[in-house]
């Protein structure tokens, strides 16, 4: 049980023995101390004072006089300022904390707690290589899938592929125009890059067949109507839907040279998914509960056979969700497959990583499916983030302007090796653990930076920023970890039990009370599905080591006693640097 939830409960007994006559719970808050005063923990005090008809200083001192008195092994002092009760904690209560968890990695970690969550996230399509905007998806997704998973819940990573439409079929067009047979094996190229290649120049050729028709006195809209390139994928889009066997096999083709490619890079990046959904398995579902949806009266068709759905009443609008030749739209197949996940897996809760553009789809998406009574249609939530972009303005797939994750996690590498070999400390590493070491500090910069910021803000990736091993970065805290690695290989803690009853000082208090929070933190983190509270907390945890270890020697500590309590304090530290950044999927180096 986190310590304040303790306090609470043995607030809330005193506040029953003194105040008997209160009908009802009390209601008051638990804060941290600030700094600038003396004490642990702040009781609130204001919620109380009406009830309780008290000054808020007189109940202060009544209270926090009781509470010393009755559970004086658990509070040695306090003081009051005007609504506030500050409470000194124990130090009994942080030595016994330590002695209990500084060798426990899974400190933090919850018990199972009954519910199963499904994580979507990643989403790619097989018309282009992953790029910087799917890296932020990919590592929320994964982020708060383990986070979760930490938190008790049973989780299910799944990944949904954008593997038909009008845009996979534009590749397909341009690599039959422009490729001379070419294969991603002859021209040594990853699969996915080269059929990215091959979307972009579709885009060039029908941009310059636009042009050519609007100097022949064609309109803007004619001409983007009538280029014989779209024309032509358009037609294909009707074939594929046809299943003529030379585009289903072209389009198997090159849809497996992008899996062999998104593989790669998953591998690269560790991401990883337990089950993955393809759309031309799934456009299809929900056509029988759009019939079902109309009989009971949830759907509604109009004069030319389309069916829709009134939300106007739920402040939303009318929505399509079958055309008039009875095909399905986005909003028809993510209904069906809501329902085949939950038949497949029976979630509690089924989370969608999805930018922001799409938070009205997914509005509609869960107020049908709760008009539909479908299982567990409280529990889909919309995981909405914000787009990321560069300092030189955002990235466009058709024009090839975007950041490619391949590149990008190369880039990050390199700098990682610049950076390294000017510090010079890693003389005595092998090529292969110096190659592990530069890919760590790369890929570690590269998550933590798109990790800690709240997923809803939008952001601006500067690599180099991103890699400063002094800011708010992944390498900071992954050199604090390298750090005490480094204390705990000279010397390790003994079986000395003395340390228990020493006093603690004011920044071995901070470390143990800091430490404490941990638990809590990945509470909040899970049910915020916000992944940056994690690393705001590593990288704070980080620079209060950093300080308690510049104050206070560890090797040569004033007594044997002291020595024995900061090495615990150490390995507990790294301990749950190790497990929080874990959980951003970023590994910590035992020595940098």
């Amino acid at each position: 049980m986190a310590i304040t939830q303790q306090i609470q409960s043995i607030v809330n007994s005193a506040i029953s023995d003194l105040f008997p006559e209160l009908d009802g719970p009390a209601s008051f808050q638990i804060n941290q101390t600030k700094p600038e005063f003396e004490g642990d923990y702040t009781v609130v005090l204001f919620g109380l004072t009406k009830p309780l008809r008290q000054k808020p200083e007189e109940l202060g001192e009544k209270l926090g006089q009781y509470l010393v008195t009755q559970n004086s092994g658990f509070f040695t002092a306090y003081n009051v300022i005007k609504g506030f009760l500050n409470l000194t904690i124990a130090d009994t209560y942080w030595n016994t904390l330590l002695e209990e968890h500084y060798y426990n990695p899974s400190y933090g970690k919850a018990a199972p707690n009954g519910q199963k969550v499904m994580v979507e996230y990643a989403s790619p399509n097989t018309n282009k290589p992953l790029h910087l905007g799917h890296l932020r998806n990919i590592f929320l997704g994964w982020s708060i899938a383990e986070i979760l998973k930490t938190a008790g819940y049973e989780v299910v990573k799944s990944c949904i592929v954008n593997d038909r439409g009008i845009h996979i079929c534009k590749s397909m067009i341009a690599w039959l125009r422009y490729s001379n047979g070419e294969t991603p094996g002859l021209v040594g190229q990853k699969g996915d890059h080269f059929v990215g290649d091959y979307y972009v120049k579709f885009n060039e050729a029908y941009k310059a067949e636009v042009e050519t028709l609007m100097a022949a006195g064609k309109t803007k809209e004619q001409a983007e109507k009538e280029a014989p390139i779209m024309q032509a994928a358009q037609q294909m889009l009707v074939d594929w839907e046809a299943g003529k066997p030379e585009v289903i096999d072209l389009w198997k083709q090159m849809n497996g040279w992008v899996y062999d490619g998104f593989a790669a890079t998953y591998d690269a990046i560790g991401a990883d998914f337990d089950i993955t959904y393809y759309e031309s398995n799934t456009y299809l579902l929900g056509k029988k509960t759009v019939q079902e949806g109309l009989e009971k009266g949830v759907f509604y068709k109009k004069e030319d056979s389309s069916v829709w759905i009134d939300l106007t009443a739920d402040g939303l609008d009318e929505k399509l969700v079958q055309r008039k030749d009875g095909t399905s739209v986005y909003i028809t197949q993510d209904i069906g497959l809501a329902q085949q996940k939950y038949e497949e897996y029976g979630m509690d809760q089924s989370i969608y990583v999805v930018g922001d553009e799409q938070n009205y789809h997914f509005k509609v998406l869960k107020l049908i499916a709760e008009k539909l009574q479908l299982p567990k249609a409280d529990g889909i939530y919309h995981l909405s983030y914000g787009m990321v972009e560069l300092p030189t303005g955002k990235m466009k797939s058709r024009e090839g302007t975007v950041v490619d994750a391949d590149d990008l996690v190369a880039e990050m590498i390199a700098i990682a090796e610049v950076n390294t070999k000017e510090l010079g400390k890693v003389d005595d590493f092998t090529d292969i653990e110096l190659s592990e070491l530069y890919n760590t500090i790369g890929l570690g910069a590269l998550k933590f930076y798109l990790l800690r910021v709240d997923p809803q803000k939008k952001m601006i990736f500067n690599p180099e920023e991103s890699i400063d091993i002094h800011g708010f970065t992944g390498p900071f805290v992954q050199y604090t970890h390298a750090r005490i690695k480094s204390i705990l290989r000279k010397e390790a803690p003994s079986d000395a039990s003395d340390w228990m009853n020493e006093p603690l000082l004011p920044l071995e208090k901070s470390m143990l009370v800091y430490l404490e929070q941990f638990p809590s933190v990945i509470e909040q983190a899970a049910t915020e599905h916000n992944p940056s509270a994690v690393a705001g907390y590593v990288f704070k945890l980080a620079q209060l080591f950093n300080s308690f270890y510049t104050q206070h020697q560890i090797s040569r500590a004033e007594t044997p006693a002291k020595k024995e309590l900061r090495l615990r304090i150490a390995v507990m530290t790294a301990h749950v640097l190790s497990a929080g950044m874990g959980m951003l999927g970023i590994r910590v180096p035992e020595k940098m």
